[in-house]
């Protein structure tokens, strides 16, 4: 007569938590640092978004010696989203000057706003540095 010898097959209960541990640790890092790839990707079109409303605006003023001519696309109190609506742009023009400001969809603690003006000022609000934000 033979013997049957059965093995146990799967996990223990030791070796299934070490793999959830190790799973939670890798998550614990990977998580914030997605976060913050994706809040500088936003940032990123916000920036572009700013920058093309303000070639838009020289374009005009440069053809119609005015920011606010009738025949200019874009004009005072304007809001323009950008491609994805990720942010959107707000215009405060006058004859000779404007500022626009670039608020985000999302909430991003470091640049809560990002402002550009008629000079190329840069600006922005939040808690981080104008660098960070540009």
């Amino acid at each position: 007569m033979s013997t049957i010898h059965s093995r146990n097959r799967g996990f223990s209960l030791i070796e299934l938590m070490i793999t959830i541990a190790i799973i939670a640790l890798i998550a614990t890092i990977a998580f914030p640092s997605y976060n913050n790839y994706v809040i500088k990707t936003n940032r990123a079109e916000g920036k572009a978004i700013t920058m093309q409303v303000a070639q838009t605006l020289e374009r005009c003023f440069t053809r119609y010696a005015s920011y606010i001519d009738e025949d200019c696309s874009i004009g005072n109190g304007d809001s323009i989203a950008s491609e994805n609506d990720k942010f959107d742009v707000s215009v405060a023009s006058t004859a000779t000057t404007f500022t626009l400001t670039s608020t985000p969809d999302r909430a991003d603690p470091e640049c809560t706003t990002l402002t550009l003006d008629h000079r190329g000022v840069r600006g922005h609000s939040g808690t981080g540095t104008v660098d960070d934000c540009w």
